[in-house]
């Protein structure tokens, strides 16, 4: 950018700042196709429900463990679900936004309240 000694004003150059723009697009939207093959695993009640979640936010797969429902409490088990779930939710999102961040421009500002 450079100031523009008639009318004191900066110039901009549209075009490149375009061109960087669907640069950044196209990163982004590969960055959305190879989330889908990011896996994170997270469990919980000490490993008796795991929950696989992938970049794109998807559970893939939940695995039980058979003494927890033969224990028969339906209440705890929707619990640790529940757990599971968020918990890989969680560690999929901190993955696609740290990548995220490498690429973008503005990845060194922070919000306010951050």
């Amino acid at each position: 950018m450079s100031d523009d000694l008639e009318s004191g004003r900066p110039n901009f150059d549209i075009g490149s700042l375009l061109k960087q723009a669907q640069e950044l697009q196209g990163k982004l939207k590969q960055m959305q196709e190879q989330a889908g093959d990011k896996v994170v695993e997270s469990s919980s009640g000490g490993g008796m429900v795991r929950a696989t979640v992938d970049g794109l936010m998807r559970v893939r797969k939940i695995e039980i463990d058979p003494a927890l429902l033969a224990a028969n409490d339906k209440a705890m088990l929707e619990d640790m679900v529940v757990a599971a779930i968020n918990d890989g939710l969680r560690r999929a999102q901190e993955i696609v936004g740290s990548e995220i961040n490498q690429i973008n421009p503005f990845a060194m500002l922070k919000n306010p309240g951050e």
